[in-house]
């Protein structure tokens, strides 16, 4: 059986995204390289460089299902149900589309983080869950049910926006040292969660 990860890219001062939803300045690594990198969605490549396409393929290449919030679902209108990081999503919502078995096949809408971590754990086999939602992040990791934090840390301050990390319910939460891969305008730091 695979791991529970998390990932997203944070700026420097904490955010996963502007007040507005913005990533842009946060995302400025996925195009800052020569190296094209495919993604699960056939439609979506990136332009990185060496050290983050390495990085790129060992997540993209182990994980087997991703979970999302609703919200963060709508936003993107579910990627099209095509991820470019995994192939099958886990969506954490107490209000599933109307149209969701048609519009969205290849993902799933649950109604708790619980279920959700379980759901994708049978989805990916013996693949990697990653987890790419802020506020689910924060619960599963109060449930216990973190592996691996993994962060694109980007050189930006924002000031403002959605935090990646706000409040634990359970406190504090201990990490080993980080593996660290230094990439051209992100540094990808990846921490095991201490039990």
């Amino acid at each position: 059986m695979g791991k529970v990860l998390t990932h997203m890219t944070m700026s420097l001062d904490g955010y996963i995204a502007d007040l507005h939803d913005r990533v842009d300045h946060i995302f400025d690594w996925y195009s800052a390289g020569d190296v094209a990198m495919q993604t699960a969605n056939k439609d979506v490549s990136f332009k990185v460089d060496e050290a983050s396409a390495e990085m790129l393929r060992d997540l993209i290449g182990t994980t087997g299902a991703l979970i999302s919030g609703r919200r963060l679902f709508d936003i993107t209108n579910g990627w099209g149900d095509n991820h470019p990081a995994a192939p099958r999503v886990v969506v954490v919502t107490h209000r599933p589309p109307v149209d969701a078995a048609e519009k969205w096949p290849k993902t799933t809408f649950v109604g708790s983080v619980e279920s959700a971590v379980s759901r994708a754990r049978e989805i990916a086999g013996d693949k990697n869950v990653v987890i790419a939602s802020a506020n689910i992040i924060q619960q599963a990791l109060d449930l216990g049910l973190v592996d691996e934090v993994c962060i694109s840390l980007a050189p930006v301050l924002l000031g403002d926006g959605i935090p990646y990390f706000s409040k634990l319910a359970r406190g504090h939460q201990l990490l080993d040292d980080p593996a660290v891969v230094q990439g051209h305008r992100a540094l990808h730091l990846r921490y095991q969660v201490r039990r």
